[in-house]
């Protein structure tokens, strides 16, 4: 039996109305997501973060955001089932994305 104060020990809460909808209306998309190939969503990710660190500008800036909205929600739906090592490795990524897009705001000199 593990210690209840465990960083690893995940913990489970009955949601609240506004999740249990938010849960409910991501369904189809979820769904979609799960019979997708494991590695295409990922290719996608990966290819908008890219072409977004490329390109740069207002095209570069709205793919990057695109790739941040969709880690937000994956973050957001998965984040009461997960570790606290898993929350800390999720915000790691979300701080990099944001991090690619503030400098895609910056001017290029």
């Amino acid at each position: 039996m593990s210690d209840p104060a465990s960083p690893t020990e995940r913990t489970t809460t009955t949601p609240g109305p506004v999740r249990r909808r938010i849960e409910q209306a991501s369904l189809p998309a979820l769904q979609l997501l799960a019979r997708l190939p494991v590695w295409l969503p990922f290719l996608v990710l990966l290819l908008l973060l890219l072409g977004g660190g490329f390109l740069g500008g207002p095209v570069g800036w709205v793919l990057v955001v695109v790739a941040v909205a969709f880690i937000l929600w994956l973050l957001y739906l998965s984040w009461p089932r997960l570790t606290a090592v898993e929350r800390v490795m999720r915000v790691a990524v979300l701080v990099l994305f944001a991090v690619v897009t503030v400098v895609q705001l910056l001017p290029r000199g």
